[in-house]
């Protein structure tokens, strides 16, 4: 069995590639950046260390790599079981068109066997949209054939790999927990054997569950944390303010979910409770700035400080914590960051209520009032 991951990354390395490994499937990583490409085929192993309070190390040998926009890349599709992305949503453009190529070529060659093709992304819908790009670049006999034998099912990833260091620059730490839900319906064929990938019927919950709890609850923690002067998660979820009202965004986010999807209140809190001591591992020592980075794309009307700040005032439940998440996010000033810098420079010239009316489309005069006094608000925390 073959999986082809798009994405050598540390996303793509510890923790899609290093499941999809130990499942049995050799993995074929696919990148630009031509160094990382010429260490994986000159070690064609790394380690994976599992960095947590039951911590230990994983190999991942077998490996090869290829270079994304190559022909090299179109050969590997035509016989790959597994085809996986972990490159951001926005770099899935430039993905679609090898993978487009290579079910040309695929066709060609007459292998009608199953393929599924999963975008593992931070994002709803990340594979439907996937698939959109790769259908416009393909002739109609293409796409009808791909119809009958291609899967693009869509799933919601789970598991915080931070860009520690390690003496093996192909090494990855990463903490023990993690989750990768699938949409059961949309595989072609059987489902894959794999340890850990899970099938689902109604996937939007999953991924709304993980984006609105674990994305929202560490972003606000990475913007309150930057405006009390903390350069980790850990140290900005050790201060008792922070983590109290994280746990309360993350609730007031979670009571929204609960009445949108019918989710148990108990074993959800729980989660948020879970999720909680998972930004307090001491073995991962994860940078406010890296977590809070693009605030803009964090702002937009369906990502996490919104939408659940939408989503729990349209069922009449109270948001004022979800609102100051987004006041927080408005103060996030990183340099290195250009969607920071954008952002400070529009709330400077334009002012907070028409800043986020750009930023996110609320229209609501009542609504962006709040938003500005959230911003007032987070600066004193």
């Amino acid at each position: 069995m073959k999986a082809i991951q798009f994405g050598a990354g540390n996303i793509g390395r510890g923790f899609i590639g290093a499941v999809l490994h130990e499942a049995g499937y050799s993995i074929v990583f696919a990148d630009v950046v031509q160094d990382l490409l010429d260490r994986i085929n000159k070690d064609g192993k790394y380690t994976v260390h599992i960095s947590d309070h039951n911590s230990y190390d994983l190999v991942v040998d077998g490996v090869r790599a290829v270079n994304s926009g190559s022909e090299d890349a179109v050969r590997e599709i035509v016989d790959a079981d597994i085809i996986t992305t972990a490159v951001g949503l926005r770099i899935l453009k430039f993905v679609a068109p090898t993978i487009a190529k290579g079910l040309i070529a695929r066709m060609e060659a007459g292998n009608d066997s199953p393929l599924n093709i999963m975008a593992c992304e931070n994002g709803l819908r990340a594979t439907s949209q996937l698939r959109e790009l790769v259908f416009a670049q393909l002739p109609e006999e293409v796409k009808e054939w791909t119809k009958t034998v291609v899967g693009f099912p869509d799933t919601a990833v789970d598991r915080i790999v931070p860009p520690v260091r390690c003496e093996n620059p192909l090494d990855v730490a990463v903490e023990e927990f993690y989750e990768w839900d699938a949409e059961e319906a949309k595989f072609v064929g059987s489902f894959p054997d794999v340890e850990g990938l899970t099938p689902v019927d109604n996937l939007e919950a999953y991924i709304e569950r993980k984006l609105f709890t674990l994305n929202t609850g560490h972003a606000a923690t990475a913007y309150l944390g930057f405006i009390r002067g903390y350069k980790t998660i850990g140290e900005a979820i050790n201060d008792p303010v922070i983590a109290a009202t994280v746990k309360e965004i993350m609730q007031q986010s979670g009571r929204g979910l609960i009445r949108k999807f019918g989710f148990d209140k108990e074993a959800h809190f729980e989660y948020i409770d879970t999720i909680l001591r998972r930004f307090n591992n001491p073995f991962l020592q994860d940078d406010v700035l890296r977590v809070g980075r693009d605030p803009l794309r964090k702002l937009s009307a369906n990502d996490r400080l919104v939408l659940p700040m939408l989503t729990a005032k349209g069922y009449g439940l109270p948001y004022d914590k979800l609102l100051l998440a987004i006041g927080a996010c408005l103060h996030f000033n990183n340099p290195d960051d250009p969607q920071s810098v954008e952002m400070l420079k529009t709330i400077s010239t334009d002012g907070v209520r028409a800043a986020m009316s750009k930023f996110s489309g609320i229209e609501d005069a009542a609504l962006l009032s709040e938003i500005d006094d959230a911003y007032a608000k987070a600066e004193k925390i």
